[in-house]
């Protein structure tokens, strides 16, 4: 049997494998250039924009002049709202993140072992997730209005002076962690659906061993539903480092003077600037000053902080390695 060769020597099945594999290839390139393009466009440029903006002054109609570290210096020696800003995110992170999962993972669990209507509370646990956000948190404001809110109302009836909630410094974020624990259908359902796959194998053989509840959920949940609860974690970071709407929202709502389509306005983080997030500064800076350059500045930093936290987690959280990788 004798193969036949082209005019360079080389055998002809070589140059047709080729062939095949660089068709494979520009069909690979072709089918991912939407999401190569959509990447290019929206995320690549953008930040390499901001890069070069941050080192400039630039107010959106001027040119940009370059003013080389000048405001990053602003940023971390003079500006008086940024570290109080940055504080308020980082009490979103450390508290209204765990919160919102560990509820959502027990009632996900609670879920898991209904046996009657079981569909029907999936449905009134999952429905506030549903509600557009700007209607939860005025919703929310309502309810919790210290004079004639329906919460503090009810308080009363049984003795307790209720707070003043999203008018009190003390009282505004927890009062947002609430609202957060009421929309985490949509965390509750990935989790109800990891529950749901644990073998009950597993449980049977912890319950043989001698492990009691407690210990079923620490050595056989726990450690099976570990890469979507590192999911959870992750996005909600993601979403914490960018509390944005309800904050705005709520402090628009509970000072009174908020008016649809003005944008933040001058009650921005009331009461008291317990509700400045970051991103709200952001804003500030770069949409009612028109300071691009510094509104740049700020999210150049706020990128590489939410970058380095989620390598962070994923680094302690080692839930996607492989078993018997080190």
């Amino acid at each position: 049997m004798t193969s036949t060769t082209t005019r360079g020597g080389r055998p002809a099945t070589t140059g047709r494998s080729s062939r095949a594999r660089r068709k494979r290839k520009l069909a690979t390139l072709a089918l991912l250039a939407p999401a190569l393009l959509g990447l290019l466009i929206f995320f690549v440029y953008p930040l390499i924009a901001s890069v070069y903006y941050s080192f400039t002054r630039f107010d959106l109609v001027s040119a940009p002049q370059w003013i080389g570290l000048r405001n990053y210096v602003y940023l971390f020696t003079q500006d008086p709202n940024v570290w109080t800003a940055t504080v308020n995110t980082l009490w979103f992170i450390v508290f209204w993140v765990p919160a919102k999962l560990v509820f959502a993972l027990l009632i996900a669990g609670l879920l898991a072992r209904a046996k009657k209507a079981s569909g029907a509370w999936r449905t009134i646990f999952y429905l506030p997730a549903l509600v557009p956000p700007v209607a939860s948190v005025v919703a929310f404001v309502f309810l919790f209005n210290p004079g004639t809110g329906p919460v503090n109302q009810i308080l009363k009836v049984f003795g307790i002076q209720g707070p003043l909630w999203f008018n009190d410094p003390a009282w505004s974020k927890p009062s947002l962690v609430l609202l957060g624990i009421w929309v985490m259908g949509d965390i509750m359902i990935i989790f109800l659906a990891a529950l749901l796959d644990v073998p009950r194998e597993q449980y049977e053989a912890a319950a043989l061993d001698g492990a009691n509840g407690v210990q079923q959920v620490r050595y056989v949940t726990l450690p099976s539903i570990s890469p979507v609860l590192l999911f959870a974690l992750i996005t909600g970071v993601i979403a914490a480092v960018q509390y944005f709407t309800e904050a705005a929202v709520a402090s628009g709502v509970a000072s009174g003077k908020a008016v649809v389509g003005e944008g933040i306005g001058n009650n921005i983080g009331y009461p008291d600037q317990s509700l400045l997030t970051y991103t709200q500064w952001l804003y500030v800076r770069g949409f009612s000053t028109y300071q691009l350059g510094y509104a740049s500045a700020l999210a150049v930093i706020l990128f590489l902080v939410s970058s380095a936290i989620l390598i962070l987690l994923l680094r302690r959280f080692k839930a996607f390695t492989p078993e018997g990788a080190q």
